[in-house]
């Protein structure tokens, strides 16, 4: 975070991460000739937009963009687009702009690194450090309806569904309910992806493995024996102790190869199946199976088994 220069650190209590209006700090007894005398070139202030100070003198942070233009619009505002996405943990490279949603009612000058968007539908936010965020499909949709490289469009539409933080049909949905400006690529792109089902799901398994005290799996596994003949799939696998895990469709046996688990556990391997609701409604009764069967399965011999295809945790 940007620190400030030869300033107080008794800030009024409506600064946060340096950044404030004008009216806050007028609010808090600060002179409007010294703000002026602190804004001026060398000073230890610097204005970010139209009545909008950072109370130091170096380059603001994203997170100081943010708030800086939130702060500028005043609620009901919402950051929708890449920012957004970033906010609910999806790594994405960010654009030059902060993309804001507000009312139709409203109507506000676009001003620097802050635009803004007017909409019959603003969302309910998401609040992220005290910053309100559009919801991951929302965020997804206004971001893709601005994306112009195809492949990077086609990665921005995935990585939400990757994570499990949205499924393809909210997508859709999203897409259907929403401003129709700019969609026509979007609306290839997502029916070239599919239904996104199984992707979806394994979103979900990725998100809460990330909370289980276990060393990363490899995801995708064929599990044979050792002629080399293929006994079982494994939706993610710990190979170092030989435990398989299979959710969704081969967790509660309505994919192909439905006995597959019977298999596996003749060969000695550990499996847990675990239907695609259980990740979303009883995820620690679904932690505290797999570090069982962990556990479990380090305490005795692997199994002569070979796993092929492994794909490493990502």
């Amino acid at each position: 975070m940007t620190r400030p220069s030869n300033v107080r650190t008794d800030l009024p209590s409506g600064v946060v991460d340096f950044v404030s209006s004008i009216h806050t700090l007028r609010e808090a007894g600060v002179s409007g000739s010294t703000i002026a005398g602190r804004c001026r070139p060398g000073g230890p202030w610097r204005r970010l937009l139209p009545g909008v100070l950072l109370l130091s003198n170096g380059e603001p942070t994203r997170n100081q963009q943010l708030r800086a233009a939130v702060t500028r619009a005043g609620p009901p505002v919402v950051v929708t687009g890449v920012d957004a996405l970033c906010a609910h943990g999806i790594a994405l490279p960010r654009s030059r702009t902060v993309h804001l949603l507000l009312p139709t009612t409203r109507r506000i000058l676009p001003h620097g690194f802050a635009t803004h968007e007017r909409t019959a539908r603003l969302p309910e936010p998401v609040l992220v450090d005290g910053l309100p965020f559009a919801p991951v499909a929302r965020a997804t949709i206004d971001a893709a309806r601005w994306e112009t490289d195809p492949d990077r469009l086609r990665r921005l539409l995935s990585l939400p569904v990757y994570y499990g933080l949205c499924t393809g049909a909210d997508l859709n949905a999203e897409l259907e309910a929403g401003n129709q400006r700019g969609t026509r690529a979007v609306r290839d792109t997502l029916r070239g992806l599919g239904s996104l089902g199984d992707t979806y799901v394994q979103g979900m398994a990725r998100r809460l493995l990330r909370t289980v005290p276990l060393p990363p799996p490899a995801w995708n596994v064929t599990v044979c024996d050792r002629l080399d003949r293929p006994i079982g799939l494994a939706d993610a696998w710990w190979d170092e102790v030989g435990v398989a895990w299979q959710f969704g469709a081969r967790g509660t046996g309505e994919a192909g190869g439905k006995m597959s688990h019977l298999a596996l556990r003749a060969a000695g391997v550990v499996v847990v199946r675990t239907a695609a609701g259980m990740l979303q409604d009883s995820p620690a009764c679904v932690r505290e199976e797999l570090v069982r069967a962990f556990v479990r399965a380090a305490r005795r011999e692997r199994p002569p088994v070979i796993a092929q295809g492994m794909l490493a945790a990502a």
